[in-house]
């Protein structure tokens, strides 16, 4: 749902590095792989606050988990008939502020690798942080635990080689690893009288609030503006667009309707863009059984593939949204920008339950063709005419992990999510929502400016460009045919004019 933000970037409002702390840290851990238990090397980067108060949420930003696989673990790969593997991990990171703990599960997911001819390999992940809000004015303590690496070998699994199934291996920080694994100190001091209480403990994974628990805190944008509506709270109703279906473009019994919202870089300005909450029609699916892969006998395989569009003011396009940086360090310039879609947006969904303990996995991947279109541009309080037609000159893009059935360019969003049975979800689904994140290029600007100014190579240098990552937050659909209101008993996924009952919360 959420691949449609991918641009907020694209004039971004500029963060402060002098606002954080980076953290680059090395450590020993012990894995049990097949093959037998073995030193594993994780490094893991990321961007805290240098401090922060009681009562504000916030979450490290730019989060890495390196991890260096051995040898011998490279040749079992191999053995599996794969030459590819892609990586999911999970580290357990202990906070603590004073005598009050809680535990956050980092999650991330790397793009599929080629297995090297020998030798080690480094897989790098990407993913979603949960937010944290100290209670009191002791500092808070980030400090890594236990891990466990999920390695999907690839494209073996298609061909049916032996031990084609996702590898999952439990790994242990070391007992000699420096200061006990500690990542970051950041210093606290109060906020309002009697806030006292431990931190908050984080949803597992980062995941958006269950439907109807409401939102929980989320940290704000660091930005020299500041939004009607600030990234990090709940949007009120009043201040996003309508989403519904109409006369003109009816529901039917599998028709689904979310809100999205996000944030997205631009690595050229070290910054980061807020879309606040846009409308995303789905054109539902049903789960199907795959009739052309081998059987399974140790998990329940159903895939989906269904496809939705932004909707606003009947076109498939964003709302208009202002964004405010820093050109070139100095310059300050404001833009009011529109994402439009220029072909289906599909979304591909494949769940996994074992057989054994009815475990479920779902792995989700986004895919959404968007134009950036510049509608108002504004260096240093003066106006500059960019003309009806500014706009990236293609579609922002991914590397997608499938070319050959999906060419062209277009933005690409992965979203991973688990669940026990009878538990809520962890992650992120089409139906009940949640964190999808990807990395994007941004291409160069064509038809701006007017009477002869060309404007665009002031945009091109200032923001195109590969390595932007983005991360979108959807919130729980509505199922207007079949719609389900807010109760004491009842968590509620439509209002009663049959849009979505929950606004979803930005996370950094």
């Amino acid at each position: 749902m959420a691949a449609f933000v991918v641009l907020a970037a694209l004039i971004p409002t500029t963060a402060s590095a002098a606002d954080t702390q980076e953290v680059d840290a090395e450590l020993p851990y012990v894995c049990a792989f097949p093959s037998g238990t073995a030193p594993v090397t994780v490094r893991i980067s990321a961007e805290f606050p240098q401090r922060t108060r009681a009562g504000e949420a916030f979450s490290p930003t730019g989060v890495t988990t390196g991890v260096e696989l051995p040898a011998e673990v490279v040749a079992d790969l191999a053995a599996r008939d794969a030459s590819e593997v892609r990586a999911g991990t999970a580290l357990a990171v202990d906070v603590a502020q004073g005598s009050a703990t809680a535990t956050a599960t980092w999650r991330g997911s790397s793009d599929p690798v080629a297995l090297p001819e020998s030798g080690p390999l480094t897989l790098t992940t990407r993913g979603d942080v949960p937010t944290v809000t100290g209670r009191s004015d002791d500092d808070l303590t980030f400090t890594a635990g236990g891990m466990t690496i999920e390695l999907t070998p690839g494209p073996g699994d298609d061909a049916g080689g032996t031990g084609t199934g996702p590898l999952t291996v439990d790994c242990a920080l070391a007992e000699d690893a420096p200061d006990g694994g500690l990542l970051a100190t950041v210093p606290a001091g109060p906020d309002a009288p009697g806030a006292s209480a431990p931190p908050s403990a984080p949803a597992p994974g980062g995941t958006s609030p269950a439907p109807g628990d409401g939102p929980r805190d989320r940290q704000g944008e660091r930005s020299s503006t500041v939004p009607e509506n600030a990234p990090g709270t709940a949007a009120g109703r009043d201040d996003v667009p309508p989403c519904r279906y109409d006369e003109r473009n009816p529901p039917t019994p599998l028709s689904l309707n979310a809100y999205v919202t996000g944030y997205a870089n631009v690595k050229k300005q070290k910054g980061a863009s807020y879309l606040p909450p846009s409308c995303v029609l789905i054109d539902g699916g049903e789960f199907q059984i795959p009739v052309d892969e081998p059987f399974d006998p140790e998990h329940l395989v159903m895939t989906l593939e269904t496809t939705g569009e932004f909707r606003y003011q009947g076109r498939r396009e964003t709302p208009p949204y202002d964004s405010t940086f820093l050109s070139f360090d100095f310059t300050p310039v404001k833009t009011t920008m529109v994402l439009k879609q220029t072909g289906p947006m599909t979304i591909d969904a494949r769940m996994k339950m074992r057989f054994s303990d009815s475990f479920i996995t779902t792995e989700t991947y986004v895919r959404a063709p968007l134009v950036a279109h510049v509608t108002a541009l504004e260096v240093n309080g003066t106006p500059l005419d960019v003309g009806p037609a500014c706009r990236t000159e293609t579609s922002l893009t991914s590397v997608d992990p499938d070319p050959a059935k999906h060419p062209g360019d277009h933005v690409v969003l992965y979203g991973k999510a688990e669940q026990v049975i009878g538990e809520d979800v962890t992650g992120y689904t089409v139906l009940t929502g949640g964190p999808l994140s990807g990395e994007v290029t941004i291409p160069a600007f064509t038809g701006c400016g007017t009477d002869g100014e060309d404007l665009d190579r002031l945009l091109t240098a200032s923001v195109s460009g590969p390595g932007n990552y983005i991360k979108q937050v959807q919130g729980q659909t509505c199922t207007p045919l079949v719609p389900v209101f807010e109760t004491p008993d009842t968590r509620g996924q439509c209002t009663e004019d049959l849009q979505p009952y929950q606004i979803p919360v930005a996370e950094r």
